[in-house]
Order: structure tokens, then sequence, then C-alpha cells
């Protein structure tokens, strides 16, 4: 059955790792499959007693088996087509050259476009018969109001976009919207996920608390955590690799098919800063894995 409509619910993390920055993060699923999903992960909430909302940095060892179950459900709808989750860094050796001072001040607003505009691959969708229409939102902003209605006003402007056009959607000023992820239990399973992401990219599973000679609790949790998660990832892509951006075997119509992909932001004009380089391990360089 082709969609009438797609949600997008948007959010960010880390601007500034050690190794890896900007981290932005987006689960689209089809308006025909929202309320049966959230309705399904809503009810295995209650069942863990979680009924307050659910993120990253609440991740504890008392809550660690919790958590995972609820990440396995919201991957069970991954993994079966019916939510698609795309996540986008930057990595750090990469510094953008020939930038202009607005540019860089404007970095936030102006990699969130990127990411709308092509981390879910909608120009690559095969035609249909009708239009469909795109819903945007996005955890509430830290930036001015200034800056996000501008942000906005750029979105919009993605309709006119002749390829987003011609793969038939539609999207509508009422439909680029701010939330509260308190609210939607989609954005709070896409909060850990992104915030996993970050956690092991940037190394954050090493970290031993000052005066200790050992992990924190809290940090073992959030690995295991991390674990699962990646677990569930290679269920649907075998191999997968965190710290690059996924691969199309089957073609551009990949960055729309996949169930779950990442992307490696890249600037089209570089150069290579080796101070922000992993230590290597001494049995060769580490891995993200």
């Amino acid at each position: 059955m082709a969609e009438k409509e797609y949600l997008i619910f948007c959010d960010e993390s880390d601007v500034a790792g050690a190794y890896y920055s900007n981290f932005y993060g987006g689960v689209m699923v089809g308006s025909s499959q929202y309320d049966r999903i959230t309705a399904r992960l809503n009810a295995e909430k209650t069942r863990l007693n979680l009924f307050g909302e659910v993120k990253w940095s609440k991740v504890s060892a008392p809550y660690l088996a919790k958590y995972q179950d609820l990440i396995r459900v919201f991957f069970e709808e991954v993994r079966q087509g019916h939510l698609k989750v795309r996540i986008m860094f930057r990595q750090n050796v990469h510094e953008a050259v020939g930038l202009t001072q607005e540019q860089i001040e404007g970095a936030f607003f102006r990699l969130y476009y990127q990411f709308i505009k092509y981390a879910f691959g909608i120009m690559h969708r095969p035609p249909a018969g009708e239009p469909t229409k795109l819903r945007l939102y996005f955890d509430e902003f830290p930036e001015t109001k200034e800056a996000t209605a501008q942000f906005k006003g750029f979105l919009l402007a993605l309709k006119d976009n002749p390829e987003i056009h011609g793969a038939g959607f539609t999207l509508a000023r009422e439909d680029i919207a701010e939330f509260r992820s308190h609210d939607h239990v989609l954005a709070q399973c896409l909060d850990i996920v992104l915030g996993a992401m970050s956690f092991r990219l940037n190394n954050k599973h090493l970290q031993i608390p000052p005066g200790t000679t050992r992990h924190g609790n809290r940090t073992v949790a959030k690995e295991q955590l991390y674990k699962t998660i990646l677990q569930e990832i290679r269920r649907i892509k075998p191999g997968f690799n965190i710290g690059i951006s996924t691969g199309t075997p089957g073609g551009q119509q990949d960055r729309w098919a996949a169930p779950y992909r990442h992307w490696r932001f890249v600037p089209l004009e570089w150069k290579y800063r080796e101070e922000f380089t992993k230590p290597r391990k001494k049995n060769g360089p580490t891995q993200p894995t």
C-alpha cells in the first residue's frame, strides 16, 4: 500500500565531540504505521515500568535490561521496513576550509538542511501515483527564533526541488514543526540510538572517573546498550561499520530503501587534522565496532 504521507522525527547531539561532531538523526515512518508502532512502543514501555521519557542520558545499570528490551522492539520495526533510521555525523579530521564567518556561525542549521535533503534519499524514491506529503518534526531548537524561521524557510523550498518534486513529495509550512520528545516515543528511541553512536565514536566507553581506576557503572551500562544496538543493526546489515558512510551496493535506490544508514559528512573542501585521530592500539589502529 502506498503511503499518503511520511513523518520524520529528527534530533541532534554532540555539536563538538573529541573525534566526531555534529550528530544528526532521524526516524521516518509512514502514516499508516505510525499509530500502531507508537502504541506498541508505549505498551512496551508500560510493560517495563518506564513511565517517564527514555533517553540516552538516563541509561544506567538498573535500567539497562529495560532499555535493551525497548530498543529491540524498535529495531524489529526497522528490520521489517516499517521504520527507517538515518544518522549523520562529521569526523573532526576533515576540517572545512574556505568558509565565511556567516557559514561558520550558521553551521548547525546548514548541516541540518543537508541531512534533511539527502539522508533519507527521498529524491530516489520510485515514482508514486499520488502525491505524498512530508511532515518534518524537530526537537526544540537551541537557536534563535530568527535563525529557526530562516531554516524552516529553506526547508519549505525543498518542495520546489525538481528531484524531490519528481519523486512525488509535497511539503507545507504547517508540516515543519518543533516538538517535545517527552510526547513522542519514536523520538525517544531515536535519541537512544543517536546517543549510542556519539558515545562509541568519541571513545566515551573508555572514560574513567577522576580518582578511580575503573569505568563507572553508567559507562559500562551504556557500552552494553551500544553493543545491543550494534547487534540489532548488524542483523539488518552484517559487518556494519558505524564510523563510515553506508554503501549503496544496490545503486542509488538504497539511499531510500535501506532500513538503516549512516552518513559521514565530508565537506567539499577540507584539510586533514591529524591531531583529531583516535589513539592507536598496540596491535594496530582503533576501528569503530
